[in-house]
């Protein structure tokens, strides 16, 4: 692969935990990449930021970084779910290059207007589907392309979100209402039906859909739990106790993910102070959200594949788990390795993917934060879009999927998808 003749430079727009992990690759290949400038309304994000990369400029809005003419081949947009649509288009029409976090946004129309203002400048695109990005990925698309299944008829898909992370994102987290965020499904397993597509190379065309919110509400509320965890007579018997869930983690790895989204502060003193006054001490059966903690989607894919699709909270916290049936052989994996049955030969063979890092956020998603931002950067870098896995047609069919299974879930129907 060729050098490149500069670094790439790029403007981050939203300084949480999914932009300082873009803007931590960005400081971690500097002769790639370098971080110009960074808009965020909070102090304390901004300046973890700037901190790794001084040289960046930083705002506490992004309309400022725009008026600032600063001089950015490329703007990662990692505001939260319901603040993408502006400044992407307004990035676009500036003729920035963008990488957008998923999802684009919380509905078809919106979508649509960021699609729309990628397509009239041309500008290059990516959505972070970190999933298409990852060893494993690759793994599991080779086999399907190398036709060893034959033709794969039917597929199963699990998304064990974990019981922590679901108490923690999904429960007392900033996902946890649809009007704060975004339906469930969207929010975490967009990805999921995004990946389903991009290995199989089908398209979603028809789905139906349950789920709802079974468990964490107040009418399972154990008898005796309080409020709050650090007051709770319960705590010590309960899986979803904020202490059991952060202490370790800062304890035993430092004040990163998911402890840094509870608290600014870095030891024990600061961790406890916000669970004692903050959302992330609250009891789960007294928070106020109301997402769905269990689905599946059953979907109809190009050419009369059928797959299944399940997103539960209450699962260990690991890779997602996939079966694909094949005409001539099966496919089950974990996102670590790949077990083949060949029915010609009967023959069993199990293949490492080389994965790189956990599931988690903290943990690089198994290698896709990086993919992701290797492609994109790469893209950038050599004006060929053929890099970017996840881009306008892509994303749009993979979102417009999601929103015909919650319109299904809704109203107990089967639903065709837009084919744009």
């Amino acid at each position: 692969m060729p050098q490149q003749d500069r670094p790439v430079t790029v403007a981050l727009v939203g300084a949480g935990n999914r932009g300082q992990t873009y803007a931590r690759w960005v400081a971690a290949h500097p002769d790639r990449a370098r971080l110009v400038a960074v808009a965020d309304p909070r102090a304390h994000q901004r300046s973890l930021v700037t901190a790794a990369h001084p040289d960046a400029v930083g705002f506490t809005d992004w309309r400022d970084l725009r008026t600032a003419g600063v001089a950015a081949d490329a703007v990662i947009v990692a505001t939260q779910d319901r603040m993408h649509v502006e400044p992407a288009v307004a990035f676009a029409a500036a003729g920035h290059h963008l990488l957008v976090e998923k999802p684009l946004a919380p509905t078809a129309e919106e979508c649509r207007r960021i699609v729309d203002a990628v397509r009239t400048t041309g500008v290059l695109f990516a959505v972070c589907h970190v999933l298409r990005y990852t060893p494993y990925t690759d793994l599991v698309k080779r086999v399907v392309d190398s036709g060893v299944l034959g033709e794969v008829v039917s597929a199963q898909h699990l998304e064990p979100v974990g019981w922590w992370h679901f108490a923690h994102s999904y429960v007392r987290g900033p996902w946890r209402r649809e009007d704060l965020a975004t339906p469930m499904l969207l929010a975490k397993s967009s990805h999921d039906l995004d990946w389903l597509s991009y290995v199989t190379g089908r398209r979603v065309e028809r789905v139906s859909s349950f789920g709802g919110l079974r468990h964490f509400r107040p009418d399972q509320r154990p008898a005796g739990a309080t409020d709050r965890c650090l007051t709770c007579p319960v705590e010590p018997e309960c899986p979803y106790s904020a202490p059991k869930l952060y202490l370790p983690t800062l304890r035993e790895r430092g004040p990163i993910w998911p402890v840094s989204v509870v608290t600014d502060g870095t030891d024990e003193p600061a961790l406890l102070d916000a669970l004692r006054t903050g959302p992330y001490g609250r009891c789960v059966y007294s928070c106020d959200n109301d997402v769905v903690d269990h689905q599946v989607v059953a979907m109809e894919l190009t050419g009369g594949l059928t797959a299944t699709f399940t997103v539960t909270a209450f699962t260990e916290q690991t890779h997602r788990q996939t079966r694909l049936f094949g005409t001539h052989g099966t496919l089950t994996g974990d996102g670590e390795r790949v077990r083949v049955h060949d029915f010609r030969t009967d023959r069993i063979e199990q293949i490492e993917a080389g994965t790189v890092g956990g599931a988690t956020a903290a943990d690089d998603h198994g290698g896709g934060d990086s993919g992701v931002m290797d492609a994109f950067v790469r893209a950038v870098a050599t004006g060929d879009g053929h890099h970017i896995r996840s881009g306008l047609d892509e994303s749009l069919a993979s979102h417009l999927a999601v929103f015909a299974a919650e319109t299904a879930r809704h109203t107990g129907t089967v639903v065709t998808v837009p084919a744009h």
